[in-house]
């Protein structure tokens, strides 16, 4: 028997319902989880997408190592010889130390006047102070620069976008002052590439190590300055092949060109950037890029949240699941908030003293009556074996006791360094020598930490701006520097020693951040350490 439904029945008034159900079950849930989670499960967390990534970004501080260490070539105090007069006469005295005194036209430089800026433009006796100024002034272009290219990088340039717009004014800089007509105008020169060098390290530390998983994170953080130290060999090697001061200026900027030509094209935006600023698609595209590199997939139903709107939450897909509305940060909410207030104090404080130590401890061990070329190279080596050392134990004890044990370190070696006396002769100078290159040994591990313990004590919104602050501190410090060496005797001794103690006990108040998230916002960061602060006190 045939049964006949009329549109009135009972079946038919149930299709829309039918139909509804259908469309609900078509309906994919999205869970979102932050950037730190998506790394570990889906991701990896140093593949080699990581790794290329992290090589080609990096190289930019060898591009900084250029920028700042070129002074030591160009502004160099090179030697002289007396010149014998007409008839033999000469005003020279040959056992002179210094050309201070000496009859005009008695003496010559050698390598003539285009050897460096000292011969250049007689900046020796009471001229003297000038070439301290130009080393003043870069730094100071360099503290300025910090804080606003940290703040940019946070903002709407990007990481990316900053990086390449610094290395594109240290070219343009660096090629202009080898055209310098005379002091006044290669002092402002350094002082603007002082203002872009400022904002190289930075950006390139944020860009290379964002991408990275949270337990890779610290040791890839720490070797980026075998970028630094192997650029200031290498520029020991372009110093030595292009002598004069013009030349090399040309010479140590060039890389710089290259860099922005054949290195930043394959660089990518950080993903973290792009989920802070709203740009969610963007932020997935890098993600689905880094899975497939490393030989992974990214499962459906999965995408980036901020740390505060994550936490395995679901929602449908009538809710856009690609999109926020971005977050934003500046250095005003990282004083309002309690949690990170103290957290910028400490850092800007510790940064300073560890700069005032290490440039210090630079100047002392430097200054030696010895192949400039070759110093440069072992001091710039001799670094190395500190960072490995710290890498290598980073992950072991944790951020904070090796911070506090290296700055106690060199403290402890400056301090012994104080006790034997500026004029004393054999075994005790070498003692003294080995007390300052002990102390900057420690300083140059605990300057390497402080990169990556900086970027993980602030969320993604204002990591930038507050490590840009923090770096400002640190070029104060290295203003400072040789008005401390200046000092003679043990005094430079004595400073740089209360300094790495201090500097220490500051680091006594900050907290451990070994295995904890990369916080993305404000509020997930407070939420978090409130989370956390909930279950040590149960």
């Amino acid at each position: 028997m045939s049964t006949t439904i009329s549109p009135g029945s009972s079946k038919d008034l149930r299709s829309p319902l039918l139909s509804a159900s259908a469309k609900d079950t078509g309906r994919a849930a999205t869970q979102k989880i932050c950037i730190d989670v998506m790394l570990q499960k889906y991701c990896g967390e140093f593949g080699p997408w990581q790794l290329r990534h992290f090589v080609l970004t990096s190289l930019a501080w060898a591009l900084e190592a250029f920028h700042t260490m070129v002074m030591i070539f160009a502004d160099r105090e090179p030697d002289w010889r007396c010149v014998d007069g007409p008839l033999g006469l000469t005003g020279c005295n040959r056992v002179a130390k210094t050309v201070c005194g000496l009859e005009p036209g008695s003496w010559e430089w050698v390598g003539g006047v285009g050897s460096s800026t000292v011969a250049q433009w007689g900046l020796v006796c009471g001229e003297k102070y000038k070439v301290g100024l130009v080393q003043a002034l870069f730094f100071g272009g360099c503290m300025i620069g910090a804080g606003i290219f940290g703040h940019l990088s946070d903002s709407f340039l990007g990481r990316k976008g900053s990086l390449t717009i610094v290395c594109l004014l240290n070219a343009i800089f660096g090629c202009i002052t080898a055209l310098t007509p005379d002091y006044i105008t290669y002092l402002l020169l350094r002082f603007l590439t002082g203002f872009s060098t400022g904002g190289v390290g930075l950006c390139a530390f944020v860009l290379a190590t964002e991408p990275i998983g949270p337990s890779r994170r610290g040791v890839a953080g720490m070797s980026t300055f075998y970028f630094f130290s192997t650029g200031i060999a290498l520029l020991s090697l372009v110093a030595y092949v292009f002598p004069t001061w013009r030349a090399l200026y040309i010479a140590s900027s060039i890389p710089s060109l290259i860099f922005l030509v054949l290195v930043i094209p394959f660089i990518s935006e950080s993903p973290r950037w792009y989920l802070v600023r709203g740009k969610v698609n963007e932020a997935m595209t890098i993600m689905n890029s880094i899975a497939k590199s490393n030989g992974k997939e990214l499962p459906e139903g999965i995408t980036l949240g901020l740390d505060d709107e994550s936490n395995t939450k679901s929602i449908s897909e009538s809710v856009n699941p690609t999109s926020n509305n971005g977050v934003s940060g500046s250095l005003v909410d990282v004083v309002r908030s309690p949690v990170t207030r103290v957290r910028l104090f400490l850092a800007v404080a510790i940064n300073f003293l560890c700069s005032v130590v290490y440039y210090g401890l630079s100047l002392n061990v430097v200054n030696l009556d010895t192949n400039l070329y070759m110093t440069v190279v072992l001091n710039a080596v001799a670094e190395m074996p500190a960072f490995t050392i710290t890498a290598i134990l980073l992950d072991k004890f944790g951020r904070k006791p090796l911070a506090i044990g290296t700055l106690w370190f060199s403290g402890l070696f400056c301090f012994l360094g104080s006790l034997v006396r500026n004029d004393v002769v054999g075994v005790w100078k070498v003692l003294r020598m080995i007390c300052g290159v002990l102390g900057i040994f420690g300083m140059a591990g605990t300057y390497n930490l402080l990169f990556i313990y900086t970027a993980e004590l602030f969320p993604t919104v204002v990591r930038n701006a507050a490590l840009g602050c923090a770096t400002q501190a640190s070029q104060m410090g290295a203003i400072l520097a040789p008005f401390v060496v200046v000092l003679g005797g043990a005094l430079p001794f004595v400073v740089f020693a209360i300094c790495g103690i201090v500097g220490g006990i500051h680091a006594f108040y900050l907290p451990e951040t070994l295995n904890k998230p990369l916080y993305d916002t404000m509020d997930g960061m407070e939420s978090g350490e409130k989370d956390r602060d909930l279950l040590i006190s149960v």
